[in-house]
């Protein structure tokens, strides 16, 4: 299959195909998002107040990480830092920027919402959104695809030879494996007792597991010891950690937020 144009020309202007995908990802996640806090009664004043910036910290954060694992490349090309169209974004350090203005916003704009209960209600949108980022993002940026392949699947990428593993696709299709099982969860944790927050730590070690095999079978090299597959290993072992100490104070604590309520009621919220 041949490279979908990672950018086009409007006279002089010029749009990359990588940042407009991400765009559309962004506008998806604040859809989202703001309509799940609805529908569980919440308010999304912080949203509200603060995405643009959420948004600013994710992309600076991810830079950075990015920038970090592969410092002997950037020291010796320091003007392709800023060439973020060229894809290069981390998913972990994405997470870190964005969640530094997201707990902010929460704490100054609406106190009365826990940190628990909002990753609860935060992580199926951030799971569905990484999913669609995959095949708005990296899909149509320069020099993407895994490892070299002969196989069936193989796609051309703009600034490749030969055919590559697709990863942003396989990696959308167990994102989108994630996010039907986590929805699973919400409905059975509640009944189950789980203390706030349980959900969230359960999604992202799976997605951590998914994240170190992409990794080991399509990204990395050499194969092993990635910076991405070490810094998955300790978010798996950190989600397991954590989940032990919240069952251990089942009962305890704030079980996880209730089932939500009916779509027509939330919408009256706007």
């Amino acid at each position: 299959m041949k490279p979908i144009p990672i950018e086009f020309h409007i006279g002089p202007l010029v749009l990359h195909t990588y940042g407009f995908g991400l765009g559309i990802t962004f506008w998806f996640a604040y859809w989202y998002l703001s309509r799940r806090f609805h529908r569980y009664g919440l308010s999304t004043t912080w949203l509200e107040k603060s995405f643009i910036w959420i948004i600013v910290m994710a992309v600076i954060g991810a830079r950075i990480v990015h920038c970090v694992a592969h410092t002997g490349y950037y020291l010796a090309h320091p003007l392709l830092v800023f060439a973020v169209w060229q894809g290069g974004l981390s998913s972990y350090g994405g997470i870190a920027g964005g969640l530094i203005v997201a707990l902010w916003a929460l704490h100054k704009y609406n106190p009365e919402i826990s940190f628990r209960t909002a990753a609860d209600v935060t992580v199926p949108v951030l799971l569905a959104s990484w999913a669609i980022g995959r095949l708005l993002g990296p899909q149509l940026m320069y020099a993407g695809g895994g490892h070299p392949t002969t196989a069936w699947y193989g796609m051309q990428y703009a600034g490749e030879v030969g055919n590559r593993i697709p990863v942003p696709i396989f990696q959308s299709l167990e994102t989108t494996a994630t996010y039907v099982i986590v929805l699973q969860l919400a409905r059975l944790y509640p009944k189950w007792k789980m203390p706030a927050l349980s959900l969230a730590v359960t999604a992202y070690g799976i997605w951590s597991i998914g994240r170190f095999f992409d990794q080991y079978l399509w990204l990395a090299v050499p194969r092993v010891w990635d910076a991405v597959e070490v810094f998955a290993l300790i978010s798996l072992a950190a989600s397991i950690v954590i989940l032990i100490v919240l069952l251990q104070r089942r009962g305890k604590d704030d079980t996880i937020v209730a089932t939500p309520r009916p779509l027509e009621v939330a919408d009256s919220h706007g």
